[in-house]
């Protein structure tokens, strides 16, 4: 079993992913500590979360605190309003559509490095538009 681990940086358009084989706590916040090491220290981050157990507790919050970063957790059962969710769908469009279960992390990894080179292709704000809700 393969997860991915995403983030999507509004100011700069990108899409970062990380592909493990669990998504526990120690991986998400591995994850976390990469995002924030994109910016500088200074810099605060806002990062926008759903109600999934990794990403809540006193563990996650105390890093939160300590590396510049807010939490905002979207409500249950409303993961929608998280911008991230459009992106998948055109990840799962371009990647993952017709794919078998092996090839799919090496898919995941070139659609996100092409995603970043092409921000204002048509066919992906097309979908990511499409996708979003709010």
């Amino acid at each position: 079993m393969r997860h991915l681990l995403a983030a999507y940086d509004l100011s700069r358009g990108r899409l970062y992913g990380h592909i493990k084989t669990r998504k526990g706590r120690v991986e998400f916040l591995a994850f976390c500590r990469y995002v924030r090491s994109l910016h500088p220290p200074g810099v605060r981050l806002a990062f926008v979360l759903d109600n999934f157990s990794p990403h809540v507790g006193e563990t996650v919050r105390a890093w939160a605190a300590a590396n510049n970063v807010e939490l905002a957790y979207t409500p249950y059962y409303a993961s929608w309003l998280n911008l991230i969710e459009a992106q998948f769908r055109a990840l799962r469009y371009f990647t993952l559509a017709g794919t078998d279960h092996p090839t799919q992390a090496r898919l995941i990894r070139r659609y996100i490095a092409w995603r970043n080179r092409h921000t204002r292709d048509p066919r992906l704000v097309h979908l990511v538009d499409t996708a979003n809700v709010a």
